[in-house]
């Protein structure tokens, strides 16, 4: 069994995967949060914003908009984005747990946190108006 199967089992918690994504003129940028365990489409995460064709931002933008690395970006980068050039999207399954498991920052690690917090308290100091989509 993998590693971060069994720690999820542990831990009683679904982990989140965060995409960085942009539209094609790098004007708009994003970032998704979805269940892990569900495959992205950009074409139904456009039609469900109402917004032109997206696709995965640049490695080099994810650094300097949100301070990480591919692999490791979470929603606690949106502390970095003080002008709010990004746009927070949650995928409403993701709300509909408990517990938001994700990523402490590096490739490495991962935490679990009460999901009304993040999107509550945490997203409310960063100041970010976070939207809920369902792909």
């Amino acid at each position: 069994m993998d590693d971060c199967v069994q720690i999820n089992k542990a831990l009683d918690m679904k982990m989140v995967k965060t995409l960085f994504l942009c539209n094609r003129k790098k004007t708009e940028f994003f970032l998704f949060v979805t269940t892990a365990d569900k495959p992205f489409s950009a074409k139904e995460f456009s039609n469900a914003l109402g917004v032109s064709r997206v696709s995965f931002a640049p490695a080099d933008l994810m650094g300097k908009m949100l301070g990480t690395k591919i692999g490791a970006t979470t929603v606690f980068s949106a502390l970095l984005d003080k002008d709010n050039g990004v746009q927070i999207v949650f995928d409403k399954d993701v709300l509909a747990e408990e517990w938001y498991g994700c990523s402490d920052g590096t490739t490495t690690g991962f935490m679990k946190i009460n999901t009304s917090q993040i999107f509550h308290d945490f997203l409310t100091f960063t100041k970010h108006s976070p939207r809920i989509i369902h792909v």
